[in-house]
C-alpha cells in the first residue's frame, strides 16, 4: 500500500486545491493520503529555526505512516526537503520556497526524484534554481505563489489543471506507485 503525506503552506492549508488535487492524484493511485494541519503558527516562516519547526511537526507524522511516502507539500511545507532527502522520499513540490539557502540545499541533497512547481511571478520561486536541481519543473508564466495569474479566474483554474497534469506526468515517469486505479 502506498502513502502520500500531504503537507500545508503557511496559509493554503491541506484542502486548498493545489493541495488537494495533487493528493488526489496520488488517492487515485491507491495511495492513501495522509493531509497534515499545523497544530500552530510558525513564529517566522523565513527564520532558519523554521527548517526544525517543520521537521517536529511532519517527522512524527513521516514516522507512524512507515515507509516511502510520496511527500506533497506547498511553500512552508517544503522546509521538509531535509527530511525527503535525509530519508530518501520522492516529493512534489508546490511553490517552493527557493529563496530560503536551507531549502535549496536540502533539495541539491536528494537523491530520489522530485517535482518542483511554481510561477515567474512568485518571489519566492527561482526558475534557474529549480532547472539546476531537477529536471521534473513545471513552470507557468506570470503564476504567483497561489499559482493564480492575471486575467479571468478561469485562467487560473487552467493553471491547477497544468498542475494536475505535471503531477501524474511525474508520478508516471518516477513509477509511482503504479498504474492509476
Amino acid at each position: 500500500m502506498a502513502d502520500a503525506v500531504v503537507i500545508p503552506g503557511r496559509t493554503f492549508g491541506p484542502g486548498a486545491p493545489l493541495l488537494m488535487y495533487a493528493g488526489d492524484v496520488a488517492e487515485q493511485r491507491g495511495a492513501t493520503v495522509h493531509r497534515h494541519s499545523w497544530s500552530e503558527e510558525p513564529s517566522r516562516p523565513d527564520a532558519p529555526d523554521i527548517e526544525g519547526w517543520v521537521r517536529g511537526q511532519i517527522g512524527p507524522l513521516i514516522d507512524s505512516v512507515g515507509g516511502r511516502p510520496l511527500l506533497i507539500a506547498k511553500s512552508l511545507g517544503t522546509n521538509a526537503a531535509a527530511i525527503a532527502a535525509e530519508r530518501s522520499l520522492p516529493a512534489v513540490w508546490l511553490t517552493p520556497v527557493l529563496t530560503l539557502p536551507w531549502v535549496v540545499e536540502a533539495l541539491s541533497r536528494a537523491t530520489t526524484p522530485f517535482l518542483l512547481i511554481g510561477g515567474t511571478a512568485d518571489k519566492l520561486w527561482d526558475g534557474d534554481a529549480a532547472r539546476r536541481l531537477s529536471p521534473h519543473v513545471l513552470e507557468v508564466p506570470g503564476a504567483d505563489h497561489g499559482m493564480y495569474v492575471p486575467g479571468p479566474l478561469t485562467e487560473s483554474i487552467a493553471v491547477l489543471s497544468r498542475v494536475v497534469v505535471a503531477v501524474e506526468e511525474f508520478l508516471d515517469a518516477i513509477g509511482w506507485p503504479g498504474t492509476p486505479t
